[in-house]
């Protein structure tokens, strides 16, 4: 399908990808850091989808619908979280994880 590369090397890739986004989010300590390995674990998702029907089935668009779909709720989701993020910032005015148990009133 594409030239030159194979859904072994897409898919190689996209696990690299997702494995680095879960060992972000379990190491890191701020919550920013966080969100941007939740957000790469969201895009090496999006990456399967749209390598495996692009080989599998090339003449379907569903892994690009699908694709969409997880962007869009990726957009959504990094709105909230740092929505939630900045008023944490206001009330305990630290970002780290292990400041936030100061917040038990």
């Amino acid at each position: 399908m594409i030239l030159g590369v194979s859904i072994y090397e897409i898919l190689t890739l996209s696990t690299i990808i997702f494995f680095i986004g879960v060992y972000g989010f379990v190491t890191r300590k701020n919550l920013i850091g966080m969100l941007m390995a939740v957000e790469l674990i969201l895009n090496s998702t999006a990456l399967n989808f749209v390598a495996i029907n692009k080989y599998l089935y090339p003449d379907l668009i569903e892994g690009g619908i699908f694709s969409l779909f997880i962007i869009a709720i990726a957009a959504a989701e990094t709105a909230l979280a740092l929505a939630i993020i900045i008023n944490l910032y206001r009330l305990v005015m630290s970002l780290n994880t292990d400041n936030l148990e100061t917040m038990k009133n």
